[in-house]
């Protein structure tokens, strides 16, 4: 039996769809399609009754207009459309996500550490993590198993998270989150805020050229200036 029938009256996830050849694109839009399926092997098409869950970190809409993904695949598949931001764009999940893979890894090594220290935990809600919620966790779990039992300091975090940060705005800037004036959350969203003003700006407010400029999708610039309050002209 393959995966659909498996799945068959159940939930089928298939993950990083955006990943899909071109081959398999075609079998995947057939079997939505018809809702059979053909064991490899076999001469009989049996019928199958699956709800699909995909997920991709790809932006398909751009991919559909570069002809690497299927259209009507994509309209098959994208019936009800959930959007998880990147950890960059949720940042007060930081400390949230801090303790629970502490908790997580401590039980797993047997090991304890005193938390993240505030200037440790300062650097880490400034930063822009590309590697999204995984680079967080494997970077939680390196520290329990390298660190000795204390709080986490800022020194023991990897050089290009503290580059990260120091390369945010101003010093006055930097001050008054560390003097505790205004939180990091809110100066890397004003700093946010400024850049991408200043982008549409550029591109006389036309968001598509704005994106491209800001090496983003016009969809993700969208959500952010929703998120960040920047109203279109």
């Amino acid at each position: 039996m393959g995966r659909f029938e498996l799945a068959h009256r159940g939930t089928l996830f298939l993950d990083e769809i955006g990943e899909v050849s071109a081959a398999m694109q075609v079998k995947l839009l057939r079997v939505l399609q018809e809702r059979k399926v053909k064991p490899v092997g076999g001469v009989a098409e049996r019928e199958v009754d699956v709800r699909i869950v995909a997920a991709t970190n790809r932006d398909l809409e751009t991919e559909v207009e570069k002809g690497t993904f299927r259209q009507d695949l994509f309209y098959r598949l994208n019936v009800i459309q959930l959007r998880l931001p990147p950890l960059r764009e949720r940042r007060e999940d930081i400390p949230l996500l801090v303790d629970h893979f502490i908790r997580k890894f401590s039980a797993e090594h047997g090991r304890q550490i005193g938390g993240i220290d505030p200037e440790a935990m300062s650097v880490l809600m400034g930063y822009h993590f590309p590697g999204n919620v995984r680079e967080l966790e494997n970077l939680i779990e390196r520290l329990l198993v390298l660190s000795d039992f204390g709080p986490v300091r800022q020194e023991e975090l990897p050089a290009v998270m503290r580059q990260d940060v120091a390369s945010l705005p101003s010093s006055n800037v930097r001050s008054e989150v560390l003097l505790g004036i205004r939180t990091l959350s809110d100066a890397v969203d004003d700093f946010e805020r400024e850049i991408i003003v200043e982008a549409l700006q550029q591109a006389e407010f036309n968001q598509t050229r704005a994106a491209e400029r800001l090496g983003t999708t016009r969809r993700i610039l969208k959500y952010r200036m929703d998120k960040l309050g920047i109203r279109e002209k």
